[in-house]
């Protein structure tokens, strides 16, 4: 961008330049006009002064028609084309594209206001798409619940339904309320997260606890599952961070680790520090995804395994994207079809 201005302020030069080269030459015209008038010839003052007045409307006249188209070409016809695609953009059509006069090399300020303005229409264009998959997906997660609901409630009014069954429909009321809970807790923690309204609460902390905490929490559906549970953590770990974002972090990965690992398989987990960086690990032996999927796995409602909907909403690795770059760490997965996935995290020690 900077090279673009310093483009911009040459061509801007230039046009003073040229300005000053007509005044010069019209002056300089005049001068000679009026020269020659009163060496060469016998006409007295007033006519030698019209002569040069003459030359000077003429001059003037000529070239404030080349002005106008100058100013038609490279001011009026640009602004006419910003002022509609802004217009266009007001009224929600975001297939705007605004062509450049110049290369990429001799780009002026028009073309730099056409650059951003394409930008913005398309970042505009994928917000709108994102919003609208983002309302279907929310209405879809929960109609499916509701209607489960429905259907539990009026079975529930049936006078001769058998114990067994009534606290079958009961059992299955509470998980779907508790479901569409948790649903409505990630997208206000996900709203937040977006709209920079949770500001972390920086702290030291032991990082070797925390993490050991949200594995015991976990304790239960590890051994309903039967897995094997391989943790490496390395002892007294401090860091400077949020404690309430990272426990949530942990918590989703932790959670997302076991749903995808089949009964009897291994989940490992470890935390070591390197480098003054601190890396964590969660590993599971589940059924892994393929590398396209892998791209969209950040994504809000993306699921990748259709057998696991009912476990989820799709939203727990967003949140987690979201809460670590919140914490300025990162974070990435590799992943094999059939073997498992390991999600790594990186964060900064201060």
């Amino acid at each position: 961008m900077k090279k673009n201005r310093n483009k911009t302020f040459g061509f801007t030069f230039i046009g003073f330049f040229v300005f000053f080269l007509t005044i010069l030459f019209i002056s300089t015209t005049s001068i000679w006009v009026y020269y020659f008038a009163t060496k060469y010839t016998n006409e007295n003052s007033i006519l030698v002064a019209l002569s040069v007045l003459g030359v000077i409307l003429v001059g003037t006249f000529l070239f404030t028609l080349i002005d106008i188209y100058r100013r038609k070409k490279m001011i009026e016809e640009p602004v006419i084309k910003i002022l509609d695609a802004t217009e266009k953009i007001s009224k929600g059509n975001f297939n705007v594209k605004l062509i450049h006069k110049h290369e990429y090399s001799k780009f002026d300020e028009y073309d730099l206001i056409f650059d951003n303005i394409n930008t913005m229409a398309l970042e505009l264009s994928k917000n709108e798409l994102l919003k609208n998959d983002f309302i279907s997906n929310v209405s879809h997660e929960i109609k499916t619940p509701l209607a489960i609901i429905q259907n539990y409630a009026k079975s529930l009014q049936n006078e001769n339904l058998s114990l067994e069954k009534k606290d079958e429909y009961l059992l299955g009321l509470i998980n779907q309320t508790k479901k569409m809970s948790d649903l409505v807790s990630n997208i206000l923690s996900l709203n937040k997260l977006e709209n920079q309204q949770i500001i972390p609460e920086i702290e030291e902390f032991n990082v070797s606890e925390l993490l050991r905490i949200s594995i015991l929490s976990f304790e239960s559906l590890i051994e309903k599952k039967n897995l094997n549970l391989v943790c490496d953590i390395e002892d007294e770990i401090k860091i400077k961070s949020s404690k309430t974002l990272l426990q949530i972090v942990f918590n989703n990965l932790i959670s997302n680790a076991i749903k995808f690992t089949n009964n009897n398989g291994e989940i490992s987990i470890s935390l070591k520090e390197i480098n003054k960086s601190i890396i964590i690990k969660i590993k599971d032996s589940g059924c892994g995804i393929s590398k396209e999927v892998g791209q969209h796995i950040f994504d809000k409602f993306y699921q990748a395994d259709s057998s696991h909907f009912k476990e989820g909403n799709g939203l727990g690795l967003a949140i987690v994207k979201k809460t670590i770059d919140k914490i300025g760490g990162e974070i990435k997965v590799e992943s094999k079809i059939n073997v498992g996935s390991t999600f790594t995290i990186k964060l900064k020690k201060d």
